[in-house]
């Protein structure tokens, strides 16, 4: 554990204050906030279609692209967060903060792919791309959670970060009236 306190204050915060500035001016953190929805939109709607031709045997047609526009979907939000990454921390991918998030990510991008190239292979019958569909589809549910867990991190850090900065602005306003 450094002695000087800065290594355990990093590994506390999410955002140094030199990272959050960049995160708060660039546009790909507005393009990130608009995809990712967007990307679970298009998983949901796929999602049902998905489990509609899993249990009637109807709709495989639509599932099918479905699936695939999901695809589309997620590596358009893994390149623009890969340009969100290096815009903000620096490096492409796998920055500290993010690391864990980008290689679940990978796991969830292996899925999704591994079901384009059986679709475009015939390698797998209709049944069984679905099933991998639902399991790229789970992955892809982990990988929000860890998302959105790091976002609820970085506004918790952000609070903490006010009320300390408020606290302090009234100890030396404090001490200011008191000479």
């Amino acid at each position: 554990m450094p002695r000087d306190g800065s290594g355990s204050e990093r590994a506390r915060k999410l955002y140094t204050d030199e990272e959050r500035a960049r995160r708060d001016s660039t546009v790909w953190t507005l393009v990130q906030g608009i995809l990712a929805p967007v990307q679970f939109l298009v998983f949901l709607v796929s999602l049902g279609l998905v489990v509609r031709y899993l249990w009637t045997g109807a709709g495989y047609e639509a599932a099918t692209w479905s699936i695939v526009i999901k695809t589309g979907v997620l590596y358009t939000i893994m390149i623009t967060g890969s340009i969100w990454e290096k815009v903000v921390f620096g490096k492409w991918l796998f920055a500290p903060a993010f690391f864990w998030e980008d290689v679940f990510s990978f796991v969830v991008i292996a899925l999704h792919t591994a079901y384009i190239w059986a679709l475009l292979t015939g390698s797998l019958a209709p049944r069984a791309l679905m099933v991998l569909a639902l399991a790229a589809y789970a992955a892809y549910v982990v990988n929000a959670a860890q998302f959105l867990w790091k976002l609820r991190m970085a506004r918790l850090q952000a609070e903490a970060e006010a009320r300390s900065e408020a606290q302090s602005e009234a100890r030396t306003s404090g001490m200011e009236a008191a000479a």
